[in-house]
Order: structure tokens, then C-alpha cells, then sequence
């Protein structure tokens, strides 16, 4: 498997620093509407990477649901990313989108999204998403794949006698960046990387980095 023989050339596009948006958000929400309009598969899927209380980070593909003043996806609260980021609440994204030859890394706080959020949010799942998020005990070990069915089984019965809601141990966090970084892919792995910084004061200072 000859790994160190695969490249691809990078050229369809180009990135200014004069031409992005000064705010950050508002150029990721850019990225994202070209990204949903070509058509790139999951254009919400990001990899959202944590840190344990040993140190070692791990990471995991999850899906964007939400971006306003930060971004927003939804879990089991008991799982691994969970208690991550209840111990230590800072986490990193990446987006990448081969077809735009396109990557956005992005570094910030995270903080839970309100009951309220979360509830409206699980309410517009589909029924069987929803059960899931009832049967699954995230990240803990099970002893195989029939106890998973007979879980969902038993939450579904429990929920033909009653309304469905969502789970206390469910619901959203919430990324607010404090370094977002667009990256472009050119000829010669001579790329265009644009970084977004954010100070005290709240303001974003743009800065081009090589590549």
C-alpha cells in the first residue's frame, strides 16, 4: 500500500483576506450554504475533539445543529465527551469538505444549551431517534447487540401508555469560538489559511498564516 504516493492537487478555488466576512460565524455560515449547495456529503459532520482528566485527548465525528452565536450539537450527558467537558468545558472542531477542496478548524468554551433548547430540539427528531437516545447508554460497555434490542423494545412499550419526552440525561452544548481558521486548498500545498483570533475586548483580529 504505497500511502506516501497518494496526493491529490488542490485548485478550484482561493481564499482573500480582504474578502472574507469580518465576523467569523457569518463566513463559516458562507462555507456551510456553498457546502449544503454542492451537495457535500454531511455537511454538517465535524470532529469534535476533547480532553480527559488524564490528559489524553480523544475525538469523535458528531453533527452540527445549530450555529447563531455558537455551535451547537446534541448528546447523552453521561457519555465520554460529557464528562470531558464537564472536567475540562474547551473542545475543537473540524469540518473538512473535499469537494471545496475546504477545511474550518475551530477552538472555544463550551457551555450546555438550555432545557429549553434541547427539549425543542429532541421534540423535532424523528420517534425513533428519540427512543434511541432513551435505550442507549452511551459509551458504557454492554454485552451485546440483543440487549440493545430488548432496551428499545421495553422503551417503546413504556411510552405506547405515555407522551414521549426527553431524557433528564440528554441534551445540547454549545461551542463559542475563540479561534476559527479557514483553510483553502492551492497548487503545491502552498494553501490559503485565514485565521480568526478573538481578544479580551470580544473583537476578532484576521490574520493569514502559512501554510
Amino acid at each position: 500500500m504505497d500511502l506516501a504516493g497518494i496526493r491529490k492537487e488542490y485548485s478550484s478555488k482561493k481564499l482573500e483576506i480582504n474578502e472574507v466576512d469580518k465576523n467569523p460565524i457569518s463566513q463559516f455560515k458562507r462555507w456551510l450554504k456553498e457546502a449544503i449547495g454542492a451537495q457535500v456529503n454531511e455537511p454538517n459532520a465535524m470532529h469534535l475533539a476533547t480532553v480527559g482528566s488524564d490528559g489524553k485527548p480523544s475525538g469523535r465525528v458528531v453533527l452540527l445543529k445549530g450555529v447563531e452565536e455558537g455551535f451547537d450539537f446534541y448528546t447523552n450527558y453521561q457519555s465520554q465527551k460529557s464528562r470531558e467537558l464537564e472536567l475540562n468545558p474547551y473542545a475543537a472542531l473540524t469540518f473538512f469538505w473535499p469537494e471545496l477542496e475546504r477545511q474550518v478548524r475551530i477552538e472555544g468554551e463550551v457551555e450546555k444549551v438550555s432545557e429549553q433548547e434541547s427539549e425543542a430540539y429532541f421534540l423535532s427528531r424523528p420517534v425513533e431517534s428519540q427512543i434511541g437516545a432513551w435505550a442507549s447508554p452511551q459509551s458504557e460497555e454492554i454485552p451485546d447487540r440483543e440487549y440493545l434490542e430488548r432496551v428499545k423494545l421495553e422503551i417503546e412499550e413504556k411510552f405506547s401508555q405515555e407522551p414521549l419526552k426527553m431524557p433528564g440525561h440528554w441534551g445540547g452544548f454549545r461551542l463559542n469560538p475563540k479561534r476559527m481558521e479557514f483553510w483553502q486548498g492551492r497548487p503545491g500545498r502552498l494553501h490559503d489559511r485565514i485565521l480568526f483570533a478573538q481578544n479580551e475586548e470580544g473583537d476578532w483580529k484576521i490574520s493569514r498564516l502559512a501554510p
